[in-house]
């Protein structure tokens, strides 16, 4: 079982900053990807950015250049810095945790943090 934690949503204006945080209850070497998702209103949830077998990192196109993915291993921890916030921006941030056992994967979520942009 993995038990993630988020920090770090709020309200900001268009072109400020944020940085979430979620923080793992295992070591994330344990964990086969490990990433941010959203979800806007009367949307689908979408990958924003990603870690995949330790070292491959994937960006939803919409946020290449704007938001970093990275982790803190000692911490157990992965962040997202997101810089030149975009109205559009807006929605509800999930961490994710993948875990597989052979071929069955198990997906983990955190509860969500809520990114705010205004215009």
């Amino acid at each position: 079982q993995v038990q993630l934690v988020e920090s770090g949503g709020g309200l900001v204006q268009t072109g400020g900053s944020l940085r979430l945080s979620c923080a793992a209850s295992v070591s994330i070497f344990s964990i086969n990807a490990m990433g941010w998702y959203r979800q806007a209103p009367g949307k689908q949830r979408e990958l924003v950015a990603g870690i995949f077998s330790g070292s491959v990192i994937k960006y939803a196109d919409s946020v290449k250049g704007r938001f970093t993915i990275s982790s803190d291993n000692a911490k157990n921890t992965v962040y997202l810095q997101m810089n030149s916030l975009k109205p559009e921006d807006t929605a509800v941030y999930y961490c994710n945790a993948d875990r597989y056992t052979g071929t069955i994967k198990v997906a983990y979520w955190g509860q969500g943090t809520q990114v705010t942009v205004s215009s």
